[in-house]
């Protein structure tokens, strides 16, 4: 591997990690002030659940889906605002593409057409599936029984240094690792095979790109969507694409969902109507 690799993807990293931090920083502080407020505005029978949902899914990391798994495992919340905050969770790639120069735009995109295929897809599966909901005073999970979510997981008890301080230097350092890894490996794809048989790798202009980018967002890791972030800002991907892996990426709410699941089969229905969301989106989205 040519050693000019290594330095131009230190350097694309080293300049993004005071922004990382930053927006890390703030992020601790907005979930930490939202977790309870999602927790009691879309448990139980609310009309308005699945929008609320999408709303707050589109939030950066997977902490509102991991909430989402827990309280839907419990049944207070439908089958709609569960998929609604899965869709428009887009995990680590949110921060990873503010954190570049002059991509603003492009988050906006990435989020306005999330929320509205979440919110489209929640209220289109309530209608269809009757929601198998507790009545309004049943017992709603409180956050602080589960991991805050991130590669760091971490719970909400913690003093305010390691809560706004620690934990977001460690999640800085952890995702800026993945960054450079996954820079290094773009970049030797892109100087060994070629731009064009890089998009030939990469199904460019195939109903398979969309496919490939559903599989790497449906793995439960905030690398996967990292790697999805990624490979749209280098053009390996189209936009249609990383709209289909990062509506697909629920981060380890989905791991949540398979782990406190009393019905595997009712787990890998919910899985496979998130992935033909998101690969339909993303082949829409891809023909304009």
């Amino acid at each position: 591997m040519n050693y000019h690799l290594l330095v131009h993807a230190g350097r694309d990293v080293l300049a993004i990690v005071p922004w990382l931090l930053g927006i890390y920083i703030f992020l601790e502080l907005v979930e930490h002030k939202f977790n309870r407020i999602l927790t009691d505005r879309i448990s139980h029978r609310n009309h308005i659940a699945p929008i609320l949902g999408a709303l707050f899914g589109c939030i950066p990391q997977c902490g509102f889906s991991v909430i989402a798994s827990a309280l839907y495992t419990r049944r207070c919340i439908s089958l709609g605002t569960l998929l609604a905050v899965f869709i428009s969770t887009s995990d680590e790639a949110i921060p990873v593409i503010l954190a570049q120069k002059d991509q603003a735009q492009l988050v906006l995109d990435i989020l306005g057409v999330k929320i509205i295929i979440a919110t489209v897809a929640g209220y289109l599966i309530d209608a269809f599936h009757r929601p198998d909901t507790h009545a309004p005073h049943a017992p709603v999970p409180r956050v602080g029984e589960h991991l805050h979510c991130s590669c760091h997981s971490h719970s909400h008890n913690e003093p305010w240094w390691k809560t706004y301080l620690l934990f977001p230097l460690k999640h800085t350092a952890s995702i800026s690792v993945f960054i450079f890894l996954i820079s290094i490996a773009l970049g030797f794809l892109i100087e060994t095979a070629g731009e064009e048989n890089l998009g030939k790798i990469f199904f460019h202009g195939s109903l398979f790109q969309p496919a490939l980018a559903v599989a790497i967002g449906l793995i439960p890791n905030c690398a996967a969507s990292v790697a999805i972030a990624e490979m749209h800002l280098k053009g390996v991907i189209t936009f249609g694409s990383a709209i289909a892996g990062l509506c697909a990426s629920g981060g380890l709410g989905i791991l949540v969902l398979i782990k406190e699941s009393k019905d595997m089969k009712e787990t890998l229905a919910i899985l496979s109507l998130l992935a033909l969301i998101s690969l339909a989106a993303g082949i829409v989205l891809n023909l304009f």
